[in-house]
């Protein structure tokens, strides 16, 4: 889903604009021209659940960049990556262009998977259905909002599999990693 007038959709939106880092990574990224693009993962889902948990929000200096534009090499994302590095150098960029995702499973994992076809399926492929969320500037200056399975497990706090890519065992490893219970004790999280 892209950006729908829903309560939770007009809080992420209040959430990400009150967080001048997110504003400034966000302004950052759009500043390279990308045509599809999106901050998602932890960068969002922190902020929610921070602020859900009556925290202040932390911003995370992991920012995932993701785009689609299946004309742009692989070795792109390296450039773009030194690009934002230098326009907010105390971030840890990782930019990766979704349309070349299934070459990183085949080389890194040694798993064939096929070519993703869009931002959306790309982000809709993410371990956690309450990560699979991401944000962008659009064309009118106003904040837009990519979630393929909607905005509820996010604004919830429930942590579920999203078996579209990632194993039970790497969910639940990832789970434990991320320390999601110490760092958000009022999480739902379902074991795959």
């Amino acid at each position: 889903m892209r950006t729908v007038d829903s309560p939770s959709a007009r809080r992420l939106i209040q959430l990400v604009t009150a967080s001048a880092e997110l504003m400034t990574a966000l302004r950052c990224v759009q500043s390279l021209g990308l045509c599809s693009w999106c901050i998602g993962a932890g960068a969002v889902r922190n902020l929610v659940w921070d602020t859900l948990h009556a925290r202040s929000p932390t911003f995370n200096s992991d920012i995932d960049v993701v785009f689609f534009d299946a004309e742009l090499p692989p070795h792109r994302d390296a450039e773009l990556e030194r690009q934002l590095h230098s326009l907010m150098p105390n971030m840890d960029w990782e930019v990766t262009n979704q349309a070349h995702v299934h070459l990183w499973f085949e080389s890194t994992l040694d798993r064939i998977v096929h070519p993703l076809g869009s931002l959306e399926e790309g982000i809709s492929t993410w371990p956690e259905f309450a990560t699979c969320v991401g944000v962008f500037i659009t064309d009118d200056d106003s904040i837009g909002i990519i979630a393929p399975y909607g905005l509820d497990d996010l604004f919830e706090m429930k942590v579920r599999h999203n078996p579209a890519r990632a194993s039970a065992d790497e969910f639940n490893q990832r789970v434990r990693s991320k320390r999601f219970r110490d760092r958000w004790p009022r999480l739902t999280i379902e074991e795959a």
